[in-house]
């Protein structure tokens, strides 16, 4: 094979490892949503 064969081989290869390899799991974090309205308090009797 000539040495530019080679070398666009080698450069594909390196170019595959790099797209495919480092691509990391994305993070993602849920949060629990607030409630619309708050439950009422005993305050007493006639509060």
């Amino acid at each position: 094979m000539s040495h530019i064969v080679k070398f666009l081989a080698l450069f594909g290869f390196v170019a595959a490892l790099s797209a495919c390899g480092g691509q990391q799991e994305e993070e993602y974090v849920v949060v629990e949503p607030e409630p619309i309205t708050t439950e009422p308090v005993y305050t007493g009797k006639y509060k």
